[in-house]
């Protein structure tokens, strides 16, 4: 169970994941060994995934963000299997989700151009669906990887 110094350290580390321990205790008002034990139970279950560096997708050459919905008439395991290995295997794909409703899958996935969405999309082919449809984005309005904590 979180307490409210377990949800400070989480909500400090998702708008600086790089905080040393030191700067990390002293944000949330704990000793520096406290904070540690408290950091390492977090990341211990699993409560902090990893810590990462977010890149801007446009100045390292991948500008255009797509999302694409996939309707497969495929539901069974081999087929699932294959799709996944299909996913996991493109670089450019960042997301990939199994949705109910009308949409079976949609993922999120950056590119340089169209060319290169096309390249994306004849590998994707490759697992055999029913119908692809893309919606690329025009303007990012909101954009945060925090978790109302």
């Amino acid at each position: 169970m979180l307490d409210k110094q377990d949800r400070k350290i989480l909500a400090a580390l998702q708008r600086d994941a790089s905080l040393s321990l030191a700067d990390l205790a002293e944000r949330v008002t704990l000793s520096r060994s406290a904070c540690g034990r408290r950091l390492q139970r977090l990341e211990t279950e699993g409560y902090i995934r990893q810590r990462v560096a977010l890149l801007d997708a446009a100045r390292i050459g991948l500008p255009l963000t797509v999302f694409v919905s996939i309707k497969t008439d495929k539901h069974n395991a081999d087929w699932a299997r294959h799709f996944q290995a299909v996913v996991e295997r493109l670089p450019g794909v960042l997301e990939v989700y199994r949705m109910s409703g009308a949409t079976d899958y949609l993922l999120k996935a950056v590119v340089k151009d169209m060319p290169d969405y096309d390249a994306l999309y004849q590998q994707l082919i490759d697992a055999d669906l029913l119908d692809v449809s893309a919606g690329f984005v025009m303007e990012e309005m909101k954009f945060t990887t925090a978790l109302p904590i």
